[in-house]
C-alpha cells in the first residue's frame, strides 16, 4: 500500500510546492465546511494526503518547517495580542488553578499508569506523561472566529496553557539532564538567571522600543507590520536562549505588544489576515505531515500503546476542564471549550517525545503512539470547539446591551485630508464592537456656482478615507451634501442618518471670545442633541499610556451619562490604556459603581478633580503619553459651568503635546432649571463651592 502510494517522486520545483499548499489553503476548509467539519481539520488530513507517509506528493523539508514553525509562533502571538489584558489580570489566579489541574492530572496519572501498569522505567514513565499535560492551542482560530476570544474560559485557557507548557519544558530539561548527569545547583541559577532577563526584555524593554517606533514611523504601516513580526521572533529567539521554548517567547511578545496594538487597528486586521491565511494553515498542513497512518498495522502492542496514550491524555485534559468548572462555577459550554482549546497535542508535544527519543528514554511504540495522538486530538479539539464554541457564542449573544445601549451611528465631518486616518481610526475604536454599524465620512459642500467642482474634490478625499478604513476592515459609507453652509449640511446628515455621535476634528484655534470653537461647531452644539467629540490627535492612538478624564459636578445627571461613560470604557480598551477618573467625591461614587457593572471592563483610578489653576498649570500628573478628555456641557444643562467655555483654550495653549478629546454628551438643550437641583438633592451653593 504504502509502495503504490509513493510511485509519483515528490515535488521538487518550488513554484509547484507553493502552487500546491495554497491550493489545499483554499479548497480543504470550502470542502470541509460544506460537510459542516472543522476547516482546521481538513488542512491537517490534506497534510496526512500529501506528506511523506501519504502520497509523498511533498516534503516535509526545511521550507515547510520553517513556514509550520512561524504558523505555531503566529498563534501564540494572537493568543497574547487578543487577549483582554483586564480580564487576563482579573482572572490569573483562575488561570494558574486550571494551568496546576491541566498539568498534574495528565502528569500524575500518566506516569501511575505508564510505570505500575505498563512496566516503563520511572524517567520514561515521567517523560511520556509529561507529554500529556502540554497542549497546543490548535483550534484557538475556531475561538477566535467565532467571537469568543474575550469569554472567561477561552482567557482562562490561554493563561493556563503557558503555565502548563513551561512546567512541561522544565520537566523535559530536568529528565533530559538527569539521563545526562548534568542536573547541579549551578543549572538552577542559570535557568533562574537566564529566565529574568528574557522576562525582563521581552515585557519591558520591547514595549518602549515598539512605542517609540510606532510615533517616529506612523505613516509606514508596512514597516510597522514588519516591525512586530521582527519582535515577536526576536522574543522566540531569546526564550530559547532563556531554555524554554520558543512559543512561550511569541506569547509573551503578544502580551507586551498587546496595548499598542488595537482590536480594531489596520495592523491588527493585517495581522490577523496574514496569519489566518498564510503562516497558520501551513502550520497544520505541517502537522499533517507528520502523521504515520501505517504504524497502527505494526502489531498489537503499537495499537495498544496508542490507545492508552489517546485515551489517557484526552481523559485526563477532559478532567482538568470539569475540575476548573466545579471550582469556578462554569457552564458546560465554557467547560467544553477548555477542554477543546486545550487537547490538542502538536509541537510540544512532538518536542518532548522526540527529545525522549533521541535520548533512548522513550521507544519505537511510544513515538508511534505520539504520532496517532497528534491527528486524533487534534481532530477532537477541532470539533469539540466548534460544537461548544457555537454555544458559547449563542449564550453571549443572549446578553447584548439592552436598549439603553443602542447602536452607534457616527459621523465623522472631513473638512481637512491630513485628519482623516486620525479621525477614522477614532472613529473606528469608539463603535459598540456588539453591533455592525458602519462610520459615515461627510463632506459638506456650500450651494453655489462652484458646487459641482467642489463636490469632485470632497468626493476625491472622500474616496482616501474609505480606502484608508477598508484597510481596517470596517464597513464605511460616504456621504455628501450640498448645504447653504457647512453646519446646516451637517445637521441634516445628522437627521437623515439617525446619527448617535458625531467625531469632529478641531485646529485648536479659537476664533473669537464669545465662540468657543468656531461658528460650525458651536451651531452643532447649540442645535443637537446627540453626543459631540471634539478631537485633535497629537500623536499615534496606539502609543496612549493612560486615558485622564476630567468630569464636571454633575456629570452623572445627565441623559448621556451611560453612553459617554460607555464610548470612554470602549476606547480605553481598544488602546489597552488606563483610565484615571477626575471628579469631585459625589461624582467619583456613581462613576466608581458604573465601572463595576460596565462592559467591557476597564482599569480605572480617581482622582480628585483638579481646580482651575492647576489645570491650567498642568499641575494635575498628566504626562506627555496621556491623552485628555474633558467632560463639557452645552449651556442651560445640568453640568454646565461658565469655566468649561475657557477648558479649549486651556487644552490648545498649555497641553500642546496631548492628544484630547472634549465630549458633550447627548443631552436636551435648555434643560436647566434652578428647580431640579432642589429635587435632586443639589443645591446652587454646593455648585458653586465645587466649580471645576
Amino acid at each position: 500500500m504504502t509502495f503504490l502510494l509513493k510511485l509519483v517522486p515528490p515535488f521538487e520545483d518550488p513554484v509547484l510546492i507553493f502552487t500546491l499548499v495554497l491550493l489545499i489553503i483554499l479548497i480543504a476548509p470550502i470542502i470541509l465546511n460544506k460537510l459542516k467539519i472543522p476547516g482546521i481539520i481538513g488542512l491537517i488530513l490534506a497534510g496526512v494526503i500529501v506528506g511523506p507517509n501519504g502520497f509523498n506528493l511533498l516534503l516535509r523539508d526545511s521550507s515547510i518547517i520553517l513556514f509550520g514553525t512561524v504558523g505555531l509562533l503566529y498563534i501564540m502571538f494572537l493568543a497574547g495580542l487578543e487577549i483582554d489584558m483586564i480580564d487576563f489580570k482579573k482572572n490569573k489566579n483562575r488561570s494558574m488553578v486550571f494551568g496546576a489541574f491541566t498539568f498534574f492530572i495528565p502528569i500524575i496519572t500518566g506516569t501511575l499508569i505508564f510505570y505500575y501498569i505498563l512496566d516503563y522505567q520511572l524517567l520514561s514513565a515521567i517523560l511520556l506523561s509529561s507529554m500529556f499535560s502540554t497542549h497546543t492551542l490548535i483550534a484557538y482560530p475556531i475561538a477566535s472566529r467565532l467571537g469568543i476570544s474575550k469569554n472567561e474560559a477561552v482567557t482562562v485557557t490561554i493563561g493556563g496553557t503557558i503555565i502548563t507548557d513551561t512546567a512541561v519544558l522544565l520537566v523535559l530539561a530536568i529528565v533530559a539532564g538527569s539521563a545526562e548527569g548534568n542536573v547541579d545547583m549551578w543549572y538552577w541559577i542559570k535557568l533562574a538567571l537566564s529566565l529574568a532577563v528574557f522576562g525582563f526584555i521581552v515585557m519591558y524593554v520591547f514595549p518602549r522600543i515598539a512605542s517609540w517606533f510606532f510615533k517616529q514611523i506612523e505613516s509606514e504601516k508596512g514597516a510597522q507590520y514588519i516591525f512586530v513580526l521582527t519582535l515577536v521572533f526576536a522574543a522566540a529567539f531569546l526564550a530559547e536562549l532563556a531554555g524554554v521554548e520558543a512559543i512561550i517567547g511569541a506569547f509573551l511578545a503578544g502580551l507586551a505588544l498587546n496595548t499598542l496594538i488595537p482590536h480594531s487597528s489596520a495592523l491588527m486586521n493585517r495581522i490577523e489576515f496574514v496569519g489566518n491565511n498564510i503562516f497558520i494553515p501551513f502550520f497544520l498542513i505541517n502537522v499533517g505531515m507528520i502523521v504515520d497512518l501505517s504504524v497502527l498495522f505494526r502489531g498489537p502492542e503499537a495499537l495498544i500503546i496508542a490507545g492508552v496514550i489517546v485515551a489517557v491524555a484526552l481523559v485526563t485534559k477532559y478532567l482538568a476542564a470539569w475540575a476548573t468548572q466545579k471550582v469556578y462555577g462554569y457552564n458546560a459550554a465554557q467547560r467544553n471549550v477548555m477542554f477543546g482549546l486545550s487537547s490538542a497535542h502538536a509541537a510540544a508535544t512532538l518536542a518532548v517525545i522526540l527529545v525522549g527519543f533521541n535520548l533512548g528514554i522513550i521507544n519505537e511504540d511510544a513515538l508511534n503512539g505520539t504520532i496517532v495522538l497528534i491527528l486524533v486530538s487534534c481532530l477532537v479539539s477541532s470539533f469539540v470547539t466548534e460544537k461548544a464554541g457555537k454555544k458559547l457564542a449563542i449564550i453571549e449573544s443572549r446578553r447584548k446591551p439592552d436598549l439603553s445601549q443602542k447602536p452607534d451611528r457616527i459621523l465623522v465631518p472631513i473638512a481637512n485630508p491630513k485628519n482623516i486616518e486620525n479621525l477614522i481610526d477614532l472613529a473606528v475604536m469608539l463603535r459598540n464592537p456588539d453591533y455592525h454599524e458602519p462610520i459615515y465620512p461627510l463632506a459638506v459642500v456650500l450651494d453655489n456656482e462652484q458646487a459641482e467642482e467642489e463636490i469632485f474634490k470632497k468626493n476625491k478625499m472622500l474616496q482616501e478615507a474609505i480606502t484608508y478604513a477598508s484597510a481596517t476592515d470596517n464597513d464605511v459609507q460616504l456621504v455628501a451634501k450640498i448645504d447653504i453652509n457647512i453646519a446646516s449640511g451637517i445637521l441634516r446628515a445628522i437627521k437623515e442618518l439617525m446619527i448617535t455621535e458625531v467625531v469632529l476634528g478641531w485646529n485648536a484655534k479659537i476664533t473669537t471670545r464669545d465662540r468657543i470653537f468656531g461658528t460650525v461647531l458651536d451651531n452643532l452644539l447649540e442645535n443637537t442633541e446627540q453626543m459631540i467629540l471634539v478631537c485633535k490627535i497629537m500623536q499615534p492612538l496606539n502609543t496612549t499610556r493612560r486615558i485622564v478624564v476630567i468630569v464636571p459636578a454633575y456629570a452623572e445627571l445627565e441623559r448621556g451619562f451611560l453612553r459617554w461613560m460607555r464610548t470612554v470604557s470602549i476606547l480605553a480598551t481598544q488602546l489597552g490604556a488606563k483610565v484615571v477618573f477626575m471628579a469631585g467625591n459625589r461624582t467619583i461614587n456613581n462613576l466608581k459603581s458604573t465601572v463595576k457593572n460596565s462592559k467591557p471592563a476597564i482599569d480605572a483610578t480617581y482622582e480628585p478633580r483638579p481646580s482651575m489653576p492647576e489645570f491650567e498649570n498642568n499641575q494635575t500628573g498628566i504626562g506627555k503619553d496621556d491623552m485628555v478628555v474633558v467632560l463639557s456641557a452645552r449651556k442651560g444643562t445640568v453640568s454646565y459651568n461658565g469655566i468649561l467655555d475657557s477648558v479649549p483654550r486651556v487644552l490648545s495653549r498649555n497641553y500642546k503635546d496631548n492628544s484630547f478629546i472634549i465630549i458633550y454628551p447627548e443631552q436636551h438643550p435648555n434643560l436647566y432649571q434652578d428647580n431640579q437641583f432642589k429635587t435632586t438633592g443639589y443645591t446652587n451653593e454646593t455648585r458653586e463651592i465645587e466649580g471645576f
